[in-house]
């Protein structure tokens, strides 16, 4: 088994839906971020093994391909699109780690992309000729009384930690601060799409703002919950004898997984991943120098910092995607993306996870 490398890590802005990118197909927000990886790796097209792209909202087609083709890699490039909903652009790199690790690649190129602006309408239709009824949410488990729309689940969590909602709109808020303050130096990170070359969702936060925010579900408003959003994020993830002979910034990928957990309570499933993947690598919470950890609500944030011991002020230092925005098959690719940049500065280890409905968790280990 050799070991996996990444030595590039690029995202797109990450745009409101509706916004900047609202005109663009999954692969015009996707190819020029693969194409920036490749450029600053100085790795050929040529000597890619694989795309893989986690992509959630049912766009159909093999997104991955599109990708892989409109950024101009070789046909070879096969393009594997994975749906396992948030935890989906994270899973990638995980697939990308065992491609590399296991010989069977030297070099993937593993994120995600996703486009709330272009999603498909979705229908449900029946073989008895009744007309076909729309829906937004699918269904993430068989049983339509633990299947709980998101807001909810997140209100339910809220509700049996006793974290109220002040305690989510303070959170929100040092999201947002944090973000602003850490915009110059995420510059490096993005790659221009369209004039996008920051996070314009960012902004000045208060807690008077806050409290007027729309209620969706008991504790849970807008202000403490991510906005639906366009935005693609790809690592380049490669071999040791690549990675060797690569003097930029690189970071070992040494250890990921993906858990299920209570369908019905999504936001705690990241405990049980961030909990396997240090235990695999004897890694103590208290030696990760930082993490990224999604933030679809303020509240699966807290809970997964607190239930996986996780030091508060070393989490989303950057702010996270309370302050940008979720879009959900890139997502956990963009934690990575912030990991690698961050961890790369400072050294030591790194941590991303994500929850995705139907009690899911994904949590990756890097070490700089």
């Amino acid at each position: 088994m050799t070991r996996a490398f990444i030595i590039a890590a690029k995202r797109s802005a990450v745009v409101p839906h509706g916004g900047a990118f609202a005109d663009y197909a999954l692969h015009d927000i996707a190819a020029p971020v693969v194409i920036d990886c490749l450029n600053a790796s100085g790795i050929a097209p040529t000597q890619v093994d694989e795309l893989i792209a986690g992509n959630a909202l049912g766009a159909g087609g093999n997104p991955a391909r599109h990708v892989a083709l409109a950024a101009g890699l070789p046909t070879h490039v096969a393009g594997l699109t994975l749906d396992r909903q948030c935890c989906s652009g994270l899973d990638a790199l995980n697939l990308a780690d065992a491609l590399v690790r296991s010989g069977q690649a030297n070099a993937v190129i593993a994120g995600g992309v996703e486009s709330y602006s272009r999603a498909p309408l979705r229908h449900e239709t029946f073989a008895d000729g009744h007309p076909a009824r729309p829906y937004q949410q699918a269904r993430f488990t068989p049983w339509p009384d633990r299947d709980p729309l998101m807001q909810d689940a997140a209100a339910a969590l809220a509700s049996r930690l006793g974290i109220s909602r002040a305690d989510q709109d303070s959170w929100a808020i040092f999201s947002h601060q944090k973000a602003l303050a850490a915009q110059e130096r995420m510059v490096q990170e993005i790659t221009p799409i369209n004039g996008q070359n920051v996070d314009p969702f960012s902004r000045k936060l208060t807690e008077a703002i806050a409290a007027r925010a729309k209620p969706l579900s008991r504790s849970i408003t807008a202000a403490n919950t991510s906005v639906a959003a366009d935005a693609a994020a790809f690592c380049l993830v490669v071999s040791q004898n690549i990675a060797d002979a690569y003097d930029g910034p690189k970071a070992e990928i040494i250890a990921g997984c993906t858990l299920g957990d209570t369908p019905d309570m999504p936001g705690l499933a990241p405990v049980l991943a961030i909990k396997r993947a240090l235990s695999h690598v004897q890694i103590a919470p208290d030696q990760l120098a930082m993490s990224e950890i999604m933030e679809a609500y303020a509240v699966q944030a807290m809970a997964c910092v607190h239930g996986a011991g996780l030091d508060e002020a070393r989490v989303n230092i950057g702010g996270g995607s309370l302050a940008r925005g979720h879009p959900i098959g890139a997502s956990g690719a963009i934690n990575a993306v912030r990991l690698f940049h961050e961890l790369t500065q400072t050294g030591g280890y790194g941590l991303a996870a994500i929850a995705a409905a139907g009690g899911l968790g994904t949590a990756m280990v890097l070490r700089a």
